[in-house]
């Protein structure tokens, strides 16, 4: 065995509510933003397939855990909708949303598989966006009283604890760049966005170690290394700013407690401070997590500016640096993402060496193809090869990661099954197991998927 896995690593995967249960609007589930939006521009989601059914988790879950088992899974991660658990947002508690996820639970408990539950996974409840988002301090409060509820209703089973996935992401893609809603383009609101996130993760976290419950809490990150095109100054200063934007500004605060003071710089001198109260940041300092999520898919390579924006243009990190293709890089042509398996060793030495070497785990990686069905077999399976190359590519850097003293404790795939994934609905599909929207959501096991159960079962490869 040349790459052998520390003792009760986490093999797994990982999922979302909103992208697996379906059931949108049964039992009490009220409309997210992905809802809402779908309804009112259904043009903007591929194929024009939004998020009513997505795959059917919430009727099929017996049989998707039992596939867990089958595939070598001895963890997996999904999350609480907060618009099935308390519709409003504010209120009343679900009686049919907390049978469901007790039902989840205890199922996966059953089959030897750790539940690890995160709590938002980009799906405001409509009626909370209504109020301002994570603009609102009313809505962070909100939050935290969600939270609060999943802890006291799961947290005697479930011991591993998420508060955000990717908080960046709707930070970016909901009031950035105009593709996910409210399709807002304003730093200034995008800033007081991520405050509000990061000021409701740590009341979460705070929340969570008040109740002295025997388990741990932390975030997942998508965590994306700035790559320099050279060592010219001009260029690795571009890099520290696309650094300082997309991964320092969560992972400095939710680890360290405070936010990087050349991010700050950055934004006092552009007036886009967001508004805060002096207790904010002392709350902020003395919460930081358990444990970190780490998602990985792409590097970022950047380059010093070579125009200069329009003085009138909305500002953008882009207005600091500039995206940089790399020439030959290797590619995944239909995600349009550059595959750099040596990311995933240059974070893990990161978080060792400038971040205490906290315990994290890989909560994603993955690679989406188009098109899979025509890689079937004559045993009516898909030979996804290239999915075991990419995933057996990564673990080898993550392998010497750990060899040279990372503190890794597991990884997951992006995802167990085809899911739907938001704006890009089904386009590309990313599941150990494949999902036939055709036949009534009828799963089959890929090659990766029953590759999987082989290497975890022997802890490597």
């Amino acid at each position: 065995m040349k790459y052998q896995f520390p003792e009760n690593f986490w093999w797994g995967s990982a999922a979302s509510g909103p992208q697996t249960e379906g059931a949108a609007d049964v039992d009490g589930r009220k409309p997210s933003i992905w809802d809402h939006w779908y309804k009112i521009e259904p043009g903007r989601f591929f194929n024009g397939v939004g998020p009513q059914n997505t795959s059917n988790f919430y009727y099929q879950y017996k049989e998707d855990i039992a596939l867990m088992k089958e595939t070598g899974h001895n963890s997996f991660r999904t999350s609480i909708q907060w618009s099935r658990l308390i519709p409003d947002g504010i209120g009343e508690v679900n009686p049919k949303a907390v049978e469901f996820y007790n039902h989840v639970i205890d199922e996966m408990l059953k089959q030897g598989i750790e539940p690890f539950m995160n709590l938002y996974h980009f799906d405001m409840p409509l009626s909370m966006q209504e109020k301002g988002g994570f603009e609102s301090r009313e809505v962070i409060e909100a939050y935290v009283t969600f939270a609060e509820t999943c802890f006291k209703l799961f947290g005697d089973r479930v011991k591993y604890w998420f508060t955000f996935n990717e908080p960046i992401v709707p930070v970016e893609a909901g009031y950035l760049y105009d593709m996910h809603y409210p399709n807002v383009v304003d730093f200034k609101r995008a800033a007081q966005v991520a405050f509000g996130t990061t000021l409701a993760h740590a009341k979460a976290v705070k929340t969570y170690h008040d109740l002295n419950l025997d388990g741990q809490i932390g975030i997942i990150l998508n965590l994306t290394p700035s790559y320099p095109r050279s060592q010219n100054p001009a260029d690795l200063r571009a890099a520290h700013i696309a650094d300082l934007f997309f991964n320092r500004s969560f992972l400095d605060p939710v680890t360290r407690g405070e936010f990087p003071n050349d991010l700050v710089d950055i934004l006092r001198e552009r007036d886009f401070l967001p508004n805060y109260e002096p207790e904010d940041l002392e709350i902020i300092k003395h919460n930081t997590v358990d444990i970190l999520g780490v998602n990985y898919y792409q590097p970022r390579r950047v380059k010093a500016k070579e125009t200069m924006p329009h003085p009138d243009a909305p500002f953008m990190p882009e207005h600091l640096f500039d995206n940089y293709e790399m020439p030959f890089r290797k590619m995944n042509p239909y995600r349009g993402w550059e595959i750099y398996e040596q990311a995933i060793y240059d974070i893990a030495i990161n978080l060792r060496d400038n971040y205490g070497n906290i315990p994290f785990f890989i909560s994603e990686n993955g690679m989406g193809v188009e098109g899979e069905e025509r890689y079937r077999n004559s045993e009516g399976f898909i030979e996804d090869t290239y999915r075991i190359e990419f995933i057996e590519s990564h673990l080898k850097w993550l392998h010497k990661a750990i060899s040279e003293g990372a503190n890794c404790h597991g990884y997951h795939l992006w995802t167990f099954m085809d899911c739907w994934s938001w704006a890009n609905a089904y386009k590309n599909r990313y599941g150990f197991v494949e999902v036939n929207l055709d036949e009534n959501y009828k799963r089959t096991v890929k090659a990766s998927g029953k590759w999987f159960k082989t290497m975890t079962s022997q802890n490597g490869f």
